[in-house]
This record gives C-alpha cells, sequence and structure tokens, in this order.
C-alpha cells in the first residue's frame, strides 16, 4: 500500500467527482491520504471527506504562509480550536517568495504551530519557499525532543536538507515534480536514503509527467513510485515498502 503525506483532498477542483478520485486512488494502491489545511475555509470541506472516506482521510491542522496576514490571530485561533483527531500539524511553515510583506508574521504564526506541535506530540508538515535561512533560524530557536515531520515538495539540496535534520527528524517530501524533464530533484533523490523519503502529490496541483499541467490526484503516486525506482535502480515494492513505513511510522505511530 501507499500513503499520499500530502493532498487537498477536499478543494473544490473534486467537487463533479471526488468519489471517483477516491475509488481510482485505492485502486492504485493508496491506503491513506493526509489532508493538510491551509486555513479556516479548508475545514467545512476537509471535515465532509473525513466523515464520507473514514480509515482513509486523516487531517492536518495548521495555517498555510500564504494564509497570514496582520489578523493572523483569527486564523490560529480557529486552527486550534481543530485540534481533535489530528494527525499532524500542517501545512505550516514559510513562503517569501512572491512577498516579504508579512515575514514577522509567518515566522510568529510559525512559532506558535511548532509550540502546538511539541504540546501535542505531533509532527509537523512544513512548507518552505524562498525561506530555508528563515526556516532553519526558527527550527534553532523552537527546537524540542522529539520534533519530525515532513519537508513538504521539497527542491532543495541534500546539504540544506542534513541542515534541517539537525534540529529534528524530517523527511522529504517528494511528489510529480521529480518527473519533470531536467528535474534537479532526481539527484538529490538519487543521494538520499529511501528511509528519508515519503511519498506525497501536493493534489490538485503539481501533476506528474505525463499529466503535467492537468488536475493531480493520488492515484498519480505511482508514476513518482516508478521514477524513483528508476533513479535508485530498486524495486517498485521496495519503494512503496519503505516510504509506506517511514510515513506510518510518523503520523500513525499511536496506533494500537
Amino acid at each position: 500500500m501507499m500513503i499520499d503525506t500530502h493532498v487537498h483532498l477536499y478543494d473544490q477542483a473534486y467537487d463533479q467527482d471526488r468519489d471517483q478520485v477516491v475509488v481510482r486512488a485505492q485502486e492504485a494502491g493508496v491506503a491513506r491520504c493526509i489532508l493538510p489545511a491551509i486555513d479556516k475555509n479548508s475545514y467545512p470541506a476537509m471535515e465532509a471527506c473525513l466523515q464520507a472516506y473514514p480509515h482513509f482521510c486523516y487531517k492536518a491542522i495548521g495555517v498555510h504562509p500564504g494564509s497570514i496576514d496582520k489578523n493572523y490571530k483569527t486564523e490560529l485561533d480557529f486552527a486550534f480550536s481543530k485540534k481533535k483527531d489530528a494527525v499532524a500539524v500542517g501545512e505550516i511553515g514559510l513562503d517569501f517568495y512572491r512577498s516579504q510583506e508579512f515575514k514577522k508574521e509567518q515566522i510568529t504564526v510559525l512559532e506558535e504551530q511548532l509550540e502546538w506541535a511539541k504540546e501535542w506530540d505531533l509532527p509537523v508538515i512544513i512548507h518552505s519557499r524562498s525561506s530555508f535561512p528563515e526556516l532553519l533560524d526558527t527550527f534553532k530557536r523552537c527546537r524540542f525532543p522529539n520534533m519530525r515531520g515532513i519537508l513538504h515538495a521539497w527542491s532543495a539540496g541534500v546539504e540544506v536538507f542534513q541542515e534541517a535534520n539537525k534540529y529534528g527528524t524530517f523527511y522529504m517530501g517528494i511528489g510529480g515534480v521529480l518527473t519533470f524533464k531536467n528535474a534537479r530533484l532526481a539527484h538529490v533523490v538519487e543521494k538520499t536514503p529511501l528511509s528519508d523519503i515519503v511519498l506525497e502529490t501536493d493534489a490538485p496541483w503539481l501533476a506528474p509527467d505525463p499529466y503535467r499541467g492537468k488536475r493531480n490526484e493520488s492515484a498519480y503516486l505511482v508514476h513518482i513510485v516508478k521514477k524513483m525506482a528508476a533513479i535508485k535502480e530498486i524495486s517498485l515494492h521496495e519503494i512503496v515498502s519503505v516510504t509506506t513505513q517511514n510515513a506510518l511510522s510518523l503520523l500513525f505511530n499511536k496506533e494500537t
């Protein structure tokens, strides 16, 4: 079985055929999906998914850095109120790609949500874009025992990944970008032990080849697995087995 550690199944892109999307995912071998929040508007549709697809969909709660402005406290309070049954705190982090207008607020919100992860003993799902120095500084200030999580949509080098792991135990979230032509990520994945990797789609975005530019879905994890197996010159079974065990140990270690 496979685990999609990052999919926005509640997004309106699936409103017309969500049931079929779930069936295709399950037929492809996807057993569980993690649904990270973006903002307070995520939760009604997310909770509907949790009810419709129990034991398949699991939630992560948090405030995406792109949703942060001067009124961030409202978003934080709302996310906090949704903590019941969350398997992770996410999608949280820093994003200075388009603007640094709310840089201070983003850092403050990340610090607060790292405190949640500490208090609740949950992993984090980290979004970082054009912000690795600030992210690592925040990790250094806020580090705590058993700090752990996924560095979502990984696009940086091995050295930065190793630096992040000085402050906790983090997995590299690898998705459709790996399949793109001339993807620098292929070299990074080649050099990274499979024990440090989990699978994700970030659907409905970042569809792998041959679906690039179209709506993504969890069933397309198989294309990421095939590409990873080719890069590492190992079997599909080993890719699936190890990455699934990584995700289970990180996100579902409290199951009895």
